[in-house]
């Protein structure tokens, strides 16, 4: 069955979630900063997810901007620099404007251009999407941004995915999805996606339910493999 519309998560497969950290940690009076602001980063990241997978199995769901900020709150505190409230703040403030990565907006153009319809699929609040995407300039390319918050429950739980469906009228193997969680690309296989995993840092294959029906390095080539289904 051919593809018809491209779903692409949104932090860290669309928006650089590093891009925050590093910035901040070039900036003046940031010494102390830019000595750990990759462990930060790394720290930051991981906690968010955890955050988001524990409140979905415990059935205690709040918003992506609380596991955000939580997930930073503990990655500062491991790093000695949890009562730098003016830090926090400042990276928190970075968080709403991510950079896209440098191939994403030739890619989703090209989308467009080949007649494929395009969206996210994110854990992230309405708010935070709107924010990135129009930071990063691409809402003129994504035909729907849809966000966990219309189910109440973050990924992997199906019900994120089914939102796909119920957006676009499309079955499951009308669509590509593409994210650079690899946890994330495997569920969707399982869902019944056709999956494609980033795999910048070139990790290995997690071990889960579904395996992801191709893996690249960056997103330049989605549009041929969109078209090549």
């Amino acid at each position: 069955m051919a593809i018809r519309v491209c779903i692409f998560d949104a932090y860290g497969t669309l928006f650089d979630v590093s891009a925050a950290a590093r910035d901040l940690a070039g900036a003046p009076g940031r010494s102390a900063f830019a000595d750990v602001w990759q462990q930060v980063a790394s720290d930051w990241r991981l906690k968010q997810l955890q955050y988001s997978w524990l409140r979905a199995v415990g059935g205690d769901h709040v918003g992506f901007w609380q596991v955000t900020q939580d997930g930073l709150d503990w990655a500062l505190e491991r790093a000695g620099l949890g009562a730098d409230l003016d830090l926090r703040d400042a990276l928190l403030g970075l968080y709403w404007t991510l950079a896209a990565y440098p191939e994403v907006p030739g890619m989703l153009a090209a989308l467009k251009a080949g007649g494929l319809q395009t969206g996210i699929l994110s854990n992230g609040s309405p708010d935070m999407l709107q924010g990135a995407v129009e930071s990063a300039g691409i809402g003129d390319y994504l035909d729907a941004v849809l966000s966990v918050e219309d189910v109440g429950v973050f990924k992997p739980d199906g019900r994120v995915y089914d939102l796909v469906g119920a957006r676009f009228g499309c079955a499951s193997e009308e669509v590509l999805f593409v994210s650079s969680n690899g946890w994330d690309a495997a569920y969707g296989a399982a869902y019944g996606f056709d999956t494609l995993w980033v795999n910048r840092a070139g990790e290995p294959m997690d071990r889960l339910a579904g395996t992801p029906g191709r893996v690249v390095a960056d997103l330049s080539n989605v549009p041929e493999i969109a078209g090549g289904v």
